[in-house]
């Protein structure tokens, strides 16, 4: 069985387990928040695509609102769950468990920190690079990095990897903290849709699994943190939800669809509660606010749910064995309304002319760059890939003389970027645009 005691590991990467003690006045836990906060790369989100292109005149979700919004929901979530289970069942101390909720919003702040920009879109952009241009000198392992990138293993790489020039540990967070954004405890060996961790990055997974005392299902794979399943919930509530509401602002789908579509999770609703909620949307007449009113609701019951669902496989979970994601646990009235989310949003959103427009150019801006970054840091002489290394921030550049080093340093370089910022690079090498002096 898992225990708590070390599931909430305050011992932080890089740093001894003797500077870890516990502050209950401003705790490891807090810090972790405010270093993510106050970071560079969380910063940056704010110019990366959520969904929709960066707004015009109507502010829809970029990474950044979209991380912050995951981050308050999942504090909800931790705090529900602190209120479902007896303090009996955490076998801890109850300053730690006290933690939970700062702990879950943390990790939702940082789960988002390893996408490229554009995207989706750009994730699919370095697999498809990876997969038509060969690497030499790699073994199986770092070839199966490459061909599969994955956003969640970066963010791991993102908080941990020691940067040139940068302390050891990364953003030294808590094992407890990183434990929890790790969705995909195994590595792309396993060959699983998804995987969590790069081989770079093996040695501090394996720390992380031993500090907070994750269960080694076979060989490779681990169970997953349970506040994974809470991160996790967090982030399916607010894109599945919030999605819709920003469709709605562009005019991509009508109030009286989306109305609907939030009103369907209160069907099986008491006559009390939909009276209530009916004579509330009577007194807004303004239509965003009604909107933004039945979005609020509707997350407020999928939190509630969510969190039920989670004391009832709490014992499945804490013995290490997998179980569905807290939000398609959920049956009923909540499971046919969050089904027609997921069918309207295919079908009129996420297919919708203006989010592939930026899916095709996030791909081919991202393609070339590839191309231009990792042809100099292979071959450095050639004269093109001299300048072509300058512009690479020097905390990037990899020590290391493997190629694999040489080309996760790239994949650092150009993950890392803004979505303008990579536009603007590669209009710079196609020669669209000359650097202003």
């Amino acid at each position: 069985m898992l225990s708590w005691k070390k599931l909430l590991s305050p011992i932080r990467t890089g740093e001894s387990p003797s500077k870890s003690t516990i502050d209950y006045t401003r705790t490891n836990f807090q810090r972790d928040y405010d270093r993510l906060i106050f970071s560079s790369p969380f910063r940056r989100l704010q110019n990366k695509t959520q969904v929709f292109p960066l707004p015009g005149s109507v502010f829809v979700h970029n990474r950044l609102t979209h991380s912050l919004e995951v981050s308050s929901v999942g504090r909800s979530l931790g705090r529900s769950i602190l209120n479902l289970l007896s303090p009996e069942r955490f076998e801890c101390p109850a300053q730690l468990i006290a933690d939970i909720p700062t702990i879950v919003s943390a990790a939702c702040l940082a789960h988002d920190l390893g996408n490229p920009p554009f995207g989706h879109s750009g994730e699919d952009a370095f697999r498809h690079f990876f997969s038509n241009h060969h690497i030499p000198e790699l073994d199986s392992w770092e070839a199966s990095d490459l061909l599969r990138f994955e956003g969640n293993a970066n963010a791991l790489r993102l908080l941990t990897h020691q940067f040139r020039g940068r302390r050891t540990g990364g953003f030294r967070l808590s094992y407890a903290t990183l434990a929890s954004i790790v969705k995909y405890p195994y590595p792309s060996t396993l060959k699983e849709k998804k995987f969590g961790y790069f081989k770079s990055e093996a040695d501090v997974f394996n720390e992380i699994a031993s500090q907070t005392g994750l269960i080694q299902i076979s060989n490779g794979r681990y169970c997953r943190h349970p506040l994974v399943y809470l991160v996790e919930a967090a982030d399916d509530i607010c894109y599945q939800v919030m999605d819709i509401e920003d469709a709605h602002k562009l005019g991509i789908l009508s109030t009286s669809t989306v109305t609907d579509l939030y009103l369907s999770f209160f069907d099986d609703e008491t006559t009390s509660k939909k009276k209530d909620i009916r004579k509330t949307l009577a007194s807004v007449n303004d239509i965003n606010e009604r909107i933004a009113y039945l979005r609020a609701i509707t997350i407020s019951k999928l939190i509630e749910q969510c969190s039920s669902n989670f004391s009832k496989s709490y014992n499945q979970i804490m013995s290490g064995q997998p179980v569905k994601p807290l939000i398609d646990q959920m049956e009923g009235t909540s499971a046919k309304a969050m089904d027609e989310i997921r069918k309207v949003s295919v079908n009129q959103v996420y297919n919708h002319s203006k989010v592939v427009e930026i899916e095709i150019a996030g791909f081919t801006i991202i393609g070339e760059l590839l191309d231009i970054f990792t042809s100099a840091v292979l071959e450095p002489t050639k004269p093109i890939s001299k300048k072509a290394l300058r512009l690479i921030p020097e905390q990037y550049l990899a020590e290391s003389p493997d190629n694999y080093s040489k080309v996760m340093a790239v994949v650092d370089y150009i993950s890392g970027m803004t979505d303008i910022y990579a536009l603007e690079t590669y209009q710079l090498f196609k020669g669209i645009k000359l650097p202003s002096l």
